[in-house]
This record gives C-alpha cells, structure tokens and sequence, in this order.
C-alpha cells in the first residue's frame, strides 16, 4: 500500500493517505507531511521527541496532530522521518518521533508547508483499512 497520493486542489497542496490502522493512518500522515517539506534521505534519527495531544474527535486530532508536527519544524526546527503512534484513543495521541534540527548545509527543503487546513478532512473507516484527506495551505 502506498503511503500517500496527491489529489487535485485548485490552490493548496492536498494529498489522501491510507493506513492499515489509525495509528497506521496518523503515521503515514506525519511522513507524508515531512516527505512533502523535506527531502527526507538526508535526515538523520538522531533525536527522539515526545507529542502529546488531547483529543475527542479522530479528525480533529489528525489535524493537531499535523499542526503539532508542522509546529516542531517552524518553529523548533525539527526534521522527523520516523513515527511511532504509542496510543490513540477517545482522550487522545501519545506518540514518538524521530529525526534531527534542520541544517540547510545537510538538508533540501522541498515543498513550503504554512498550515493544516480544515478544508475537506475526513477520516474514514473503510473494509479493512483507514483513509484520510488533508488538504495544506502552501
């Protein structure tokens, strides 16, 4: 199963991801995110960082999830290539991500990311996997 696609959005940059789990799904998300940002062969796991979100709504938290990520690397500087959803449930997401501080001498941005939209997110059950739609302002 691929990881993520690209759909078509007339000003933003969306893209549909499918996991075999939500936490699966949450994972794919986050990498997609960083795939579009970073290119992500040069990054290194030489840090681990710890997230916590509180959270009712699985679509909801997707997007603070997101926003959390994209947050760490606007403005902490954070590069992840590698995420570990520990717990998902009604209160919420714990999870674990690992990556390095961006050094522009090391790293080639790709793609400017400025937030995680509303616009369009869904996240659906389907027979025997989960699908997301996240459309990002660029």
């Amino acid at each position: 199963m691929k990881a993520y696609e690209f759909i078509n959005h007339t000003a933003d940059l969306g893209i549909r991801v499918r996991g075999n789990s939500l936490k699966q799904l949450f994972e794919r998300a986050g990498w997609a995110m960083f795939d579009i940002l970073v290119e992500l062969k040069g990054v290194k796991l030489k840090e681990t960082v710890e997230i916590e979100i509180e959270g009712e709504q699985i679509d909801e938290l997707l997007a603070d999830w997101l926003r959390e990520l994209l947050y760490k690397f606007n403005g902490e500087g954070y590069l992840f290539k590698e995420f570990e959803v520990k717990k998902l449930d009604k209160e919420g997401l714990k999870a674990k991500v690992k990556g390095e501080k961006l050094d522009l001498s090391h790293h080639q941005l790709k793609t400017e990311i400025k937030a995680v939209t509303y616009h369009g997110l869904e996240v659906k059950k389907k027979k025997d996997s989960w699908e997301t739609q996240v459309i990002f302002d660029v």
